[in-house]
């Protein structure tokens, strides 16, 4: 466990926390402090290896289950969380939402279906949208919620246009609940991150393609989803309490400049 144990006291919600850089961010969080909900929706292994892994590592957290992109989705996954945090023996409430859960649609649009568009949609957009939304009554005044985005959506990647318009509509959300939730002491950022090392790309598997993007970082790589952890760990800790309706760059430096 790290000395600097800036979440302790706290408790966290991480959708889509069992993989990839959402389970990277709630061994971040656990390991400084908080009690971590790990969020799943269909794997339940990855679920229940993330939550020995923390606490294989002195931190605490749970599986919750709720499949996303269906009708009642919110308030399934709030249900399941009240029943886990009440079985942990903590109180109620909430003091960190990290919205991470997502899905791609690689296609350009002349490939995208109805039954694409409408699912990237109930997943990455509407289920926060109604998460945060019925979340609001269990949020601690004073707390956090990171919507993670992509930097995807500050340039033109038709290869993935259904993908970004999702994010490109969370970055809005985030403004709006900045603005909305700033009187309770509520800070909403959106953390960006560009190419990264997880399951979600499959194209990672091609050398040229990896090269390309690894090329694409002013630091020569792919992204690691403890470098996107670190800096959700910061915008949701106490130090950025002054940063509110922010979208952050957590790409390396993806096509700056020319």
């Amino acid at each position: 466990m790290t000395t600097s144990l800036r979440h302790e006291g706290r408790t966290a919600l991480v959708t889509g926390g069992s993989r990839g850089i959402g389970r990277a961010i709630s061994r971040r969080l656990a390991e400084e402090g908080a009690l971590v909900a790990v969020h799943y929706g269909h794997d339940l292994t990855a679920a229940e290896r993330t939550v020995k892994e923390i606490e294989a590592e002195g931190g605490r957290a749970f599986a919750v289950h709720a499949e996303l992109g269906v009708p009642g989705d919110a308030a399934t996954l709030w249900e399941a969380f009240d029943r886990a945090l009440a079985e942990q023996g903590a109180g109620p409430g909430l003091d960190i939402l990290v919205n991470n859960a997502g899905i791609t649609v690689p296609r350009t649009i002349a490939h995208v279906t109805e039954e694409d568009y409408d699912r990237v949609f109930a997943i990455n957009t509407k289920a926060p949208f109604f998460i945060v939304q019925r979340g609001l009554d269990r949020l601690r005044d004073g707390g956090r919620i990171v919507n993670i985005s992509s930097v995807a959506t500050k340039f033109g990647y038709p290869a993935i246009v259904a993908y970004t318009m999702t994010k490109a509509a969370l970055d809005y959300l985030t403004l709006a609940l900045a603005k909305e939730l700033g009187p309770r002491g509520i800070t909403v950022n959106s953390v960006a991150p560009g190419y990264t090392e997880t399951e979600i790309n499959p194209t990672l598997s091609i050398p040229e393609i990896r090269q390309r993007y690894s090329d694409a970082s002013v630091f020569g790589r792919l992204g690691r989803p403890a470098d996107i952890a670190d800096i959700v760990s910061f915008v949701a800790s106490d130090d950025a309490r002054w940063t509110t309706g922010q979208w952050i760059d957590a790409s390396g430096g993806v096509h700056l400049g020319i």
